[in-house]
């Protein structure tokens, strides 16, 4: 389907991600790279994926993330603890803060040729068994 972003007043190009990727909630679409970003300069996160879970329109967004190995959390309350942080950081940002609910994966699902394309179809279906 393709890639999207857009051209600033500068005439540079920001890239967002993947069409089919984008999510379509309640409060409009959602684009995966640009809410990344701001979960992944959280300092525990390695990275993390945009997922929707629902239909299209009224998608509920979650956000998967994968810690660094010596970050992860080891007990129940550091996981409340670093999930509360996660909904604090999206919460100062317009793009994320319609996003709740924060889940935390040992390792995100990638092709195996390149590890940085999230199977993010696998991880919407274990996101909707979480919640």
């Amino acid at each position: 389907m393709g890639d999207v972003g857009y051209l600033d007043d500068r005439d540079r190009f920001w890239f967002c991600g993947r069409k089919s990727h984008r999510l379509q909630t309640t409060h409009g679409t959602m684009f995966t790279v640009p809410c990344e970003a701001i979960i992944n300069g959280h300092p525990a996160v390695y990275r993390s994926a945009l997922v929707g879970v629902g239909q299209p329109g009224c998608h509920v967004p979650v956000v998967v993330v994968e810690t660094w190995p010596e970050q992860r959390p080891k007990t129940i309350a550091q996981k409340r603890q670093l999930v509360s942080q996660l909904q604090d950081l999206a919460g100062q940002h317009a793009l994320t803060r319609h996003i709740r609910h924060f889940l935390i994966h040992p390792s995100l699902p990638v092709d195996i040729r390149h590890n940085a394309k999230i199977f993010r179809e696998k991880l919407a279906l274990w996101a909707a068994r979480k919640l």
